[in-house]
């Protein structure tokens, strides 16, 4: 029942304080991370505990689904370098940087026990990017840079944190040949299980009729993957991101209401269980502050100096990425500076800090340590920058004209592919139903209050003609939709902002208010200016 209420009274918090941050123009996730663990410091409050071993197989299946639906195939193509540099390359280094300076607070530590340590803290929370990022008014090209990074970096951080800690409780010496080994086939296994997965639920969704059971299937096969990953050693991490990345890249098939309730159903599925997730991180700060006792000052001084340390292995990075991009002259990011300095105070981490934090066995050497120096760094990474971002983000003025312009060049597709439609459909209509286009769908509606007055013949006429219209039109938004879909899997295109295109297009077709600068999508506006003949 305690549990129970935990579960029921995160939620509400969640969207209390998710109304707070968007007053406010706060990250939600960090102040209420900061709530509970006000919350849970009170002597009389109860102590909570979460079995370590839960927390990733409930919480990062669905929010990696989340997140990794939002991607494409293109993207992936598009951001290789990304995924190779800093999902493996940076978190590898992170690791080694983090495990030599655990060994030098720590006099004798085992190298193993460190490099456990340093890949607990490694790799940044692609949750608390999505969460901390976006609302900040991060330009999206480097959110969906971070968003990339995030996807990945989890698995070589896992392999190595469970390598570290096999070695570490068995005693034995930590092979460097075996762990990368063991982190290529945890890959090429996970991509396997992946794509069969995604293709499988591609094939099980068309075969359902109804979108909520197409909604409930799209929440099954996260955890299904995920498990069915670590059972065989794989990485649940990247067989959860391939499995989606593959089934949305059907999406295709569906409909709009498909499309319009899925995406209704996984921002609010989302938003509760990154509540969820952030909650627990404040609730866990009593057990670790208990736990260490009298020597929580000096365990939190080299949660600091790791914190440091990593933040700057970071920053360096950066800044080595930004002069590499300028002497070769691409457009990767970081583009300049203060891109550099933004990406630095992005790395974020949360969830899966927390989780191999407390997962940790009670027998393992220097357990107390271990968890302070994590969370320490949790809090120095997410809390610290989450705040100040959006600070930041106004200080730097870090802008990006390419979004708009993006945006614009996927209207103009969408609209030459409706206007196309429309030309061909010239050949299957009458000349009486060509030039009945004219008018707007809606504006003939609109007109139907002398409906009654009409006879009998007329109102059939009239009905007939309607529904010709509505024929031919929605041809012709289909076409615009069918080009979003083909540009959303192509090199170069943000999938973000092509599902915002498409979502203001499906509401559109199914007679919702959409934004004025996506109406022009509607082929008969912009074609036909003259004032409309009367019905």
């Amino acid at each position: 029942m305690e549990l129970l209420i935990l579960v029921i009274g995160l939620m509400f918090a969640t969207v209390i304080v998710a109304g707070i941050g968007e007053r406010t123009h706060l990250p939600w996730p960090i102040l209420l991370s900061l709530f509970t663990g006000a919350l849970i410091l009170i002597p009389t409050a109860p102590e909570m505990h979460i079995k370590p071993e839960i927390i990733l197989p409930i919480f990062l299946p669905p929010l990696l689904w989340a997140l990794a639906r939002k991607t494409s195939w293109g993207m992936f193509a598009a951001r290789w370098r990304t995924i190779l540099g800093y999902s493996v390359l940076l978190v590898i280094v992170t690791i080694i940087a983090a495990a030599w300076t655990v060994t030098a607070l720590i006099p004798g530590i085992a190298l193993s026990a460190a490099i456990a340590i340093g890949a607990a803290v490694a790799p940044p929370d692609p949750v608390a990017v999505e969460a901390v990022a976006e609302p900040v008014g991060m330009p999206r090209r480097i959110v969906g840079m971070l968003q990339t990074e995030g996807l990945f970096n989890d698995a070589v951080a896992l392999v190595a944190f469970q390598t570290a800690l096999l070695a570490t409780s068995s005693g034995s010496d930590l092979a460097f040949g075996e762990l990368t080994l063991k982190f290529f086939y945890t890959a090429f296994a996970a991509v396997l299980i992946g794509l069969v997965a995604g293709w499988f639920g591609a094939l099980v969704s068309s075969w359902l009729n109804d979108s909520v059971s197409r909604n409930a299937l799209s929440l099954v096969i996260p955890f299904a993957v995920y498990i069915g990953a670590e059972l065989i050693h794989a990485s649940g991490v990247i067989a959860v991101v391939i499995a989606a990345v593959q089934m949305s890249s059907s999406i295709g098939s569906a409909t709009p209401e498909d499309r319009i309730t899925s995406s209704a159903f996984w921002d609010v599925l989302e938003l509760l269980m990154t509540g969820l997730a952030f909650g627990l991180i404040g609730i866990e700060l009593r057990g670790i502050i208990d736990n260490a006792g009298s020597r929580l000052g000096e365990m939190f001084l080299h949660g600091m100096v790791v914190a440091l340390v990593v933040i700057a292995v970071r920053s360096v990075w950066m800044i080595v990425a930004w002069r590499v991009n300028k002497v070769r002259s691409t457009p990767a990011t970081p583009r300049g500076g203060r891109e550099a300095l933004v990406l630095a105070w992005s790395g974020m981490r949360g969830l899966v800090t927390l989780a191999l934090a407390l997962s940790v066995p009670f027998d393992f050497p220097h357990r107390a340590e271990f968890t302070v120096i994590a969370v320490t760094v949790l809090l120095f990474t997410m809390v610290l920058p989450g705040l100040t971002l959006p600070l930041l983000m106004k200080k730097l003025r870090v802008e990006d004209v390419h979004d708009e312009a993006a945006t614009r060049r996927l209207l103009a597709r969408a609209k030459k592919a409706a206007l196309d439609s429309l030309k061909q459909s010239s050949s299957e209509v009458s000349p009486e139903i060509l030039k009945s286009l004219k008018l707007r769908y809606r504006a003939t509606a609109a007109m139907s209050t002398e409906f009654e007055t009409l006879s009998p013949e007329e109102q059939e006429k009239l009905a007939i003609r309607r529904r010709e219209l509505r024929r031919v039109e929605d041809r012709a938004m289909h076409a615009a939709v069918d080009e979003l879909l083909k540009a959303r899997g192509e090199r170069g295109t943000d999938p973000h902002v092509a599902d915002m295109i498409l979502g203001e297009v499906d509401k559109l077709m199914l007679g919702s208010e959409v934004k004025v600068s996506v109406r022009e999508l509607r082929p008969l506006t912009p074609l036909f200016k003259e004032t409309p003949p009367a019905p």
